[in-house]
């Protein structure tokens, strides 16, 4: 009864506060998830450890990730124009090259990873291959017609470095330019997800074995959520829609959408962490695992 009355206290004094939150009982201890954003320095830790998983998978990886993938090809004859000067970001061992030189376009390429770029130096010397992170790439503003990045998003932790992800995107890009994103659909890896995660991790985030190396981390985007991300970065989305690959299939969210120059502003955290959660506002969630 004591504990109970605990609870029921701090739940009365939580609802005074701005935040929205989750408490838990777990032997019997309170655990608080407060719903703040993930802590931005522990997401940096994460990105860090997700660029180190991939040079030491990049062997394998790339060895099972030769090709590219014949369904997206849409992607490209749709959108992309011969001359085009286009940025392949993350474009790991540089397997959607081919995709670039059959259309003739001025290509460059970026992926963090040191040892995915060296390969795709070694496959295809004819593309322009630079280390560069997404969050800070090295070129001037309104540089490129077109920027594709494929299945790259999923990886960046936290609202706050996928929006410095998605900003540094429309800077690069001309006025009237082009984003065509793809992700995966993981959300049947949001199983997977354990006890203490909530205590760090955001709301769909998941850490999962990958090609050997333990604990990758993945946002399980839905479609609805990358769209808004989208636009609240900054652009007008002119597609959207999922693509199945393979046999199995494997599901992946895409989307098409054109840099917005005048009258829309990109939104910041806060104004996005309102619209997210406004819902949880209300009271609090009490529950006992």
């Amino acid at each position: 009864m004591e504990g109970q009355s605990i609870l029921c206290d701090l739940a009365i004094f939580l609802l005074a506060e701005d935040n929205p939150f989750i408490v838990w009982t777990f032997n019997n201890s309170l655990i608080i998830n407060s719903f703040e954003f993930m802590d931005i320095n522990y997401a940096k830790k994460i990105l860090k450890k997700t660029v180190s998983d991939y040079n030491s998978i990049s062997d394998k990886y790339s060895r099972v990730r030769e090709k590219d993938w014949k369904e997206m090809d849409f992607l490209f004859d749709k959108y992309l124009d011969s001359k085009d000067r286009v940025l392949d970001l993350g474009c790991g061992n540089g397997r959607f090259f081919p995709s670039f030189l059959k259309k003739e376009t001025e290509y460059f390429g970026v992926d963090p990873s040191l040892n995915l770029i060296n390969i795709a130096q070694d496959n295809y010397h004819q593309g322009n291959f630079q280390v560069a992170s997404g969050n800070s790439l090295p070129f001037s503003n309104n540089y490129f017609d077109k920027v594709y990045s494929i299945a790259v998003l999923h990886h960046i932790p936290s609202l706050d470095l996928r929006l410095q992800f998605l900003k540094e995107v429309k800077r690069v890009l001309k006025v009237d330019g082009y984003l065509i994103l793809t992700v995966w659909d993981l959300k049947e890896k949001l199983k997977r997800r354990g006890f203490f995660d909530w205590l760090k991790l955001d709301k769909g985030d998941v850490f999962l074995p990958w090609y050997g190396s333990k604990d990758t981390y993945f946002h399980c985007f839905n479609l609805e959520e990358l769209v808004q991300l989208v636009k609240d970065s900054g652009f007008d989305v002119l597609e959207k829609g999922e693509i199945s690959i393979g046999k199995k299939p494997y599901s992946n969210f895409y989307i098409v959408a054109k840099k917005i120059t005048y009258g829309k502003k990109t939104r910041n955290r806060s104004q996005i962490q309102y619209r997210c959660f406004r819902g949880c506002r209300s009271g609090a969630l009490l529950r006992e695992d």
